[in-house]
């Protein structure tokens, strides 16, 4: 039977008179790739905080590696990137990598940081200057970088191809594929319905705070009448609205 990476069962949070998320049911399981996607506002990036504990639910459990996730060593084998990902500009890009690799407890291995930056198509010489100096698809590469770096087997990432650009997201997308041939767990948000279908096992509609539809990509049109993910996610959406 496949372990669960991560469980979310019957989770919700209100802020004040707001609902976020209404009994959300969802399930990872290790070594399997899991697209949540869903409108700005519908509840992506709570739900991801409540995950890591950055923000406590208002009802339901959740566990990574069948511990408790408000348990700090339900979090070990974990590296998260979030949506607005804003490295600190009083450093090099360099710097920043070598502290991350050091606060993974990760070796500092010349060849793989390179392997890791060709992957990203980010040119060496750039992360000498100050992050303050980087543009936005610069930064972002930078901390996919130190993602790839951390040596952990589940990544959490919100929005992880925001500000990419074409060739950067292609060639990223192709070391998860490899990296999942590897045993790699992926969680995480997109407004990319191509990446979805491209990447994931499985994949979820969250929209209005619960989970419309949860399952293979390739059954996504079927399953609500269309013949592309765009139509389908329309009609998966407008149902509700």
């Amino acid at each position: 039977m496949d372990r669960a990476a991560i469980q979310f069962k019957g989770v919700s949070k209100r802020f004040g008179k707001l609902q976020v998320l209404d009994n959300v049911d969802l399930h990872l399981r290790e070594g399997e790739f899991l697209g949540l996607v869903g409108i700005n506002g519908a509840g992506k990036t709570t739900l991801i905080k409540c995950l890591l504990d950055l923000c406590a639910p208002s009802g339901g459990s959740i566990e990574i590696f069948g511990l408790l996730h408000a348990q700090p060593a339900s979090r070990s084998r974990l590296a998260f990137l979030p949506e607005r990902f804003i490295p600190p500009n009083f450093a090099t890009g360099n710097e920043f990598l070598r502290f991350m690799t050091a606060m993974h407890r990760q070796p500092w291995q010349l060849n793989k940081v390179e392997a890791i930056l060709h992957t990203l198509d980010l040119d060496p010489p750039v992360l000498r200057k100050p992050v303050r100096h980087l543009s936005k698809g610069t930064a972002q590469k930078l901390g996919l970088a130190a993602t790839l770096l951390s040596g952990k087997d589940l990544y959490v990432l919100d929005e992880p191809m925001s500000g990419l650009d074409p060739k950067a997201r292609a060639l990223f997308k192709r070391d998860l594929l490899a990296r999942k041939r590897q045993g790699l767990t992926l969680f995480f948000t997109s407004h990319m319905l191509a990446d979805i279908s491209a990447l994931c096992d499985r994949m979820a509609v969250l929209h209005q705070g619960q989970i419309l539809y949860q399952g293979a990509p390739a059954a996504f049109c079927e399953h609500f009448g269309a013949t592309d993910m765009e139509g389908a996610y329309l009609n998966c959406v407008g149902a509700t609205s």
